[in-house]
């Protein structure tokens, strides 16, 4: 969940024949209460939509919430949600309060339901960890948001996973750095199930090479980790603490273990970039694919608040489309580029760096269609990141 979701919030809600604003809401509507991933960051444009937030983390304040939801009349129930840790209702309090964590005990979360017909089909997920311990200067999840990495034991891992569930996922913001993570995944596989594992960093798979042949035997085609700078001296500039030494030994590894490519994720519009940057992410990235096929994923930087990068300027959409066109150009036939829009980023980075005005032009802009010049129009008159 990011800021461009909201959009779908809007949808979301007209189709439920709910008054998007909360303003427009009256006793006979239903309380909307907004929580997840967005509010670890910037709450302030969702703020419009919602009759109360849960910010932070969830596990020990969704349930009384929603009791009091369902058992309080209205203005009581928003007393006992803005009582909680993290509970904040806009219309009372224009500033968010800082952020819910979760006691050791609400750890793992995991999934409750398997649902053949869901996103993941029959996928159990569960968490192996939680948080991260690493201080990437333009993550939301850098180790100050929420206290740092917290490791769940692999023995209660391996327990919490149901003797139906096939398909297990394990999730974390940082799960490759788990001490334990290839012995539950070769306790999950010699089980007979099928294993997914999120946000592979590339020292970790570079410095355990158990790690890449698991993945392979859980039936991964592609190996995917991270530079997020297009060179080394910027990744530096950012605390990543990723090298060209582990990125070619993943690529090795891939090779090795007969992975169809390695997907490498990474941003442009970096603060402090420049072109030559960019070519030698185009040099290095031709060395790469003389090992293994490479696809990069490429999206421009967007600086987002509670990191210490939240002052830092979007690069601009003529920027950065200019630096897609170089790096596009200086791989044309050696590697398979897949960039995100820069426009699309722009509002994303109008959206993270806004307040609640920014959140009604957001409503605006669905209203008028949805396409990018809806958007242009309406938070070019809001928005503090200059196009």
């Amino acid at each position: 969940a990011y800021e461009l979701e909201l959009a779908g919030l809007v949808t979301a809600l007209d189709l439920a024949g709910v008054p998007p604003l909360a303003a427009d809401r009256g006793p006979g509507d239903p309380l909307v209460v907004l929580g997840g991933p967005i509010t670890f960051s910037n709450p302030r444009p969702a703020a419009p939509f919602a009759d109360a937030v849960l910010l932070g983390e969830a596990d020990d304040t969704a349930v009384p919430a929603f009791d009091a939801v369902a058992g309080l009349p209205r203005e009581a129930a928003l007393d006992a949600i803005e009582a909680l840790p993290g509970g904040w209702v806009p219309a009372r309090r224009p500033e968010p309060p800082d952020l819910a964590r979760a006691g050791p005990e609400a750890l793992p979360a995991r999934g409750c339901i398997l649902a053949p017909e869901a996103e993941l089909r029959d996928m159990f997920l569960v968490e192996g960890e939680r948080g991260c311990h690493r201080g990437c200067t333009f993550c939301v999840m850098r180790r100050g948001t929420d206290g740092g990495m917290r490791l769940v034991d692999a023995e209660r891992v391996l327990a919490l996973v149901p003797e139906e569930a096939r398909r297990v996922g394990l999730v974390g913001a940082g799960i490759s750095d788990h001490p334990a993570l290839p012995a539950i995944l070769e306790r999950l596989l010699a089980s007979g199930r099928e294993v997914g594992v999120s946000s592979l960093r590339a020292d970790r798979v570079a410095h355990k090479p158990r790690l890449a042949p698991l993945l392979r035997a859980a039936g991964y085609r592609t190996l995917t980790v991270a530079s997020d700078a297009p060179s080394q001296r910027l990744r530096r500039a950012l605390v990543k603490g990723t090298t060209e030494g582990h990125l070619l030994r993943c690529a090795e590894l891939a090779a090795e273990h007969g992975f169809r490519v390695l997907k490498v994720y990474m941003m442009v519009g970096v603060p402090g970039e420049g072109d030559e940057d960019i070519d030698e992410l185009v040099a290095f990235t031709r060395r790469l694919a003389g090992i293994c096929p490479v696809e990069l994923g490429v999206a421009p930087f967007v600086p987002k608040l509670r990191t210490p990068l939240a002052d830092a300027p979007f690069a601009g959409i003529r920027t950065v489309e200019a630096r897609l066109r170089r790096l596009n150009r200086g791989l044309r036939g050696a590697a398979r580029v897949r960039p995100v829009s820069a426009r699309w980023a722009w509002v994303e980075a109008a959206l993270a760096q806004g307040g609640a005005e920014a959140g009604l032009a957001v409503l605006e802009a669905v209203r008028r269609g949805g396409r990018f010049a809806d958007y242009r129009r309406a938070l070019d008159p809001v928005s503090r990141v200059p196009r």
